[in-house]
């Protein structure tokens, strides 16, 4: 029985969302994730390319880290730019599966 998208889904669809409410246009590209498990936690971390332009695209990066990016059934527990190349930026996300 499929319990829907995961998480990796709904964090592309929720960052596009979110740039367009921002008055920005996001493109993903490259998009991977890794799952990992603490004592009291499980989730995935996030790697993805998005690229975009223009003062809207940076005004969105720049208040991204302390953004509001709701998942169904996860909690996105960090977002960090970690690397930018022209139009081109790496993000790095941490999700949490609530229980």
């Amino acid at each position: 029985m499929s319990r829907g998208p995961d998480a990796a889904t709904l964090l592309e669809r929720r960052l596009r969302i979110a740039a367009e409410a921002a008055g920005a246009v996001v493109a993903v590209g490259e998009a991977d994730w890794t799952r990992w498990a603490s004592a009291t936690f499980v989730g995935a971390r996030h790697r993805l390319t998005v690229s975009g332009s223009g003062g809207a695209f940076d005004a969105w990066l720049a208040a991204l880290p302390e953004a509001d990016l709701p998942l169904r059934g996860h909690l996105v527990a960090d977002v960090a730019v970690v690397a930018r190349m022209g139009a081109d930026v790496v993000l790095e996300v941490l999700t949490v599966e609530e229980r």
